[in-house]
This record gives structure tokens, sequence and C-alpha cells, in this order.
């Protein structure tokens, strides 16, 4: 599949800059190793928004505790000793 990519300058300059420090054979495997970087970015970005759904839904469920709550109890731990 042909695909034509136009990219600004200043990505052109840093694509061919890659190619030319032997990191990449062209231009093409430097847009080809982008895209797989963001294909993982957007993968970690849905499994984290699922994981915060499933933390919402368990709060939801089961309650959760406020910041202030959890400090304080952090307090009182730390002024027992531990106990």
């Amino acid at each position: 599949m042909a695909t034509n990519v136009h990219l600004t300058p200043e990505l052109e300059r840093f694509a061919r800059e890659c190619v030319e420090q032997g990191r990449y054979n062209n231009v093409s495997e430097v847009v080809r190793s982008a895209l797989r970087l963001l294909q993982d970015t957007e993968e970690r970005r849905r499994e984290f928004n699922a994981m915060l759904r499933a933390a919402e839904a368990e709060a939801d469920r089961d309650g959760a505790f406020g910041v202030d709550a959890v400090l304080k109890e952090a307090d009182r731990i730390i002024k027992s000793g531990g106990r």
C-alpha cells in the first residue's frame, strides 16, 4: 500500500537526520517506527482509561475514602508509631 505523507520541514529534517545517523535505512522506516510508538501509546491510554473506569465502578460499588480521611489516618498511624 502506497501512502504519501507530508511532513513539516522540521519533521522532514529530523527523519532525514535519523537516516543519516544510520539508525534507519530510509524515511519510511522512521515513519513506521513513529507510528508503532503512537500505536503503543494509544493502547496504553486505552488500558489506563479502562483501569480508571474499573476503579470508579469499584468506588461506586464499595465506597471510597477521601484524601482528608486518608491523610488523617496516616497521621494517626505515624503518631502511634505504626501501631
